[in-house]
């Protein structure tokens, strides 16, 4: 590239908080004689480095205040970043003896990190960058003639541009890094905001800085990305790239499976479990999951929340399957799980901390509260004068658990904590119910002794009947029916047990 299409970087601006991996950078921007301005901290810094390093008082003729409060809000700083290289800005410049300023390297107070550490408000308040995002945001706006690198997490690719062409940089360097620089300044006025606005909810504002972009959306012909941090939830060990509804997928395994504490193998499928167990050991688990329904099982997602041991990789290895999620795995069940080429294996090193969720529709934003109501025994009314016993409430707050994540209208049959059968997406109770019915048939389990759970409430007692007539023994739902007292009574004549958690847990 001709350096005529190049700017030569004379005067860098370096204040930062976090020093690591600025050795680099100033070595090569020290070895091209650039000359280094800089506030007191890094400036220390720099001269301990062994370059030279003008003070920004010796640049503004004022000394830091306010116990550091305001150092750089000064006119020679600001002209030297903000003066454009015209005749009349220069003219100016040399009139008031303002340097020009080619490169500003400015990173933030930490202040989202400091809202996590649980430190207390005076803390947080001075974690409040004010001259960091000054320079940042006047550099960005003069990205024709300056270069601003706004976090350590752009030095790497700084780096590489300065042992590429020296310290010049051309248009496309600077456009793109001025951009990265409003994604900085953005997201760190929204983290404080959030921190202002707590649960009072009146403006949305969300930003994400890490972005994957997915082979493609729902469908081939839809672009995908996904933006969040999910590494922080899930190590990929093996497989092909995933995809945007492996990620869908992923997430529904990983709430479903956090409602268990024993022992647990699930497979999904659309975002449904459609076979899942409660065992002593991964083998029976998994055995006991897949009898549930192995023909929606093909092609699904499998999760367990206990290692995969080499004897149930065996198992699970005759069988197709596009992803495997589990927190550890032995050495020679990996090796197992690997021989097919496209197939997925994924840790879990945590559940998803997320505490809200979002879905986008009309223009606009959905934003609720997560769905994380366990319901336990204690909880649970009993409203029949038949009342379930120790077995039947176990199987009870399985199936609950397991149709609080399915499509509404939901219900699931289980019994031995297994899953029956469930009938998900429905827009009758009635028709959810034949479903699950028909599917249990199907597979041969023998549905006398079961449990029903529901994700709402039964507006009139025509389920209950149809249970009672495949032999299902106890029932667990929400209530909150007008003619809840239909359904009680029906239970009451057929010596059925059922019980209320008076919480709903629809899922569209």
């Amino acid at each position: 590239m001709s350096l005529l299409k190049l700017n030569k970087i004379k005067n860098a601006f370096v204040s930062v908080y976090h020093k690591d991996g600025l050795n680099e950078i100033l070595l090569n921007l020290h070895k091209d004689n650039v000359n280094f301005y800089s506030t007191s901290g890094t400036q220390t810094f720099i001269k301990s480095l062994g370059f030279p390093c003008y003070s920004v008082e010796s640049l503004t003729g004022y000394p830091s205040i306010l116990n550091g409060r305001v150092k750089t809000l000064h006119p020679k700083v600001f002209g030297g970043i903000l003066g454009r290289r015209c005749k009349i800005d220069k003219e100016q410049m040399n009139q008031y003896n303002i340097p020009e300023i080619d490169l500003v390297i400015v990173d933030l107070y930490p202040f989202q990190k400091t809202v996590l550490s649980g430190a207390n408000e005076k803390e947080i308040i001075e974690k409040i960058d004010i001259g960091g995002v000054s320079l940042i945001r006047a550099a960005a706006k003069n990205f024709q003639s300056v270069l601003v690198i706004a976090s350590k997490f752009q030095y790497t690719a700084l780096i590489h541009m300065l042992i590429k062409q020296g310290a010049f940089s051309n248009i496309e360097d600077r456009r793109f890094f001025a951009k990265e620089a409003f994604a900085v300044t953005s997201e760190y006025e929204v983290s404080i905001y959030n921190y202002f606005d707590a649960n009072e909810g009146k403006y949305f504002r969300q930003t994400y800085n890490d972005v994957k972009v997915l082979r493609y959306g729902e469908n081939p012909h839809q672009k995908g990305i996904f933006y969040g941090d999910f590494s922080s939830i899930i190590d990929q060990l093996y497989g092909k790239k995933i995809s945007y509804n492996n990620l869908l997928d992923i997430s529904s395994a990983i709430d479903l499976i956090t409602e268990f504490n024993e022992l647990t193998f699930a497979i999904l499928k659309h975002n449904n479990a459609c076979g899942i167990s409660s065992r002593f050991t991964v083998q029976e688990a998994w055995q006991a999951a897949l009898d549930g329904d192995p023909i929606s099982a093909f092609g699904g997602i499998l999760i367990c929340n206990a290692r995969i041991n080499k004897f149930t990789a065996k198992e699970i290895n005759k069988f197709y399957f596009e992803i495997i999620i589990a927190p550890a795995y032995e050495d020679e069940a990996l090796e197992i799980l690997k021989q097919k080429k496209n197939r997925i294996v994924l840790i879990q090193k945590q559940n998803s901390t997320a505490a809200i969720q979002f879905h986008s529709l009309l223009n606009g934003v959905l934003v609720q509260d997560k769905d994380i109501s366990i319901q336990t025994e204690n909880n649970l009314q009993i409203v029949t004068i038949q009342i379930p016993s120790k077995e039947e409430v176990k199987d009870l707050l399985f199936a609950n658990k397991i149709v609080k994540h399915s499509k509404s209208n939901a219900i699931v049959l289980a019994k031995n904590k297994q899953l029956y059968a469930s009938g998900v997406g429905q827009t009758s109770r009635v028709d959810a119910l034949k479903q699950a019915i028909k599917k249990a048939t199907d597979f041969h389990f023998n549905l006398e002794g079961s449990v029903m759970a529901s994700d709402a409430f039964f507006p009139f007692p025509d389920c209950v009947e149809l249970a009672s007539e495949v032999g299902i023994k106890a029932i667990i739902q929400p209530g909150g029916s007008i003619k809840d007292n239909l359904s009680i009574e029906y239970c009451n004549k057929q010596k059925m047990a059922m019980v209320l958690t008076g919480i709903r847990h629809f899922k569209h």
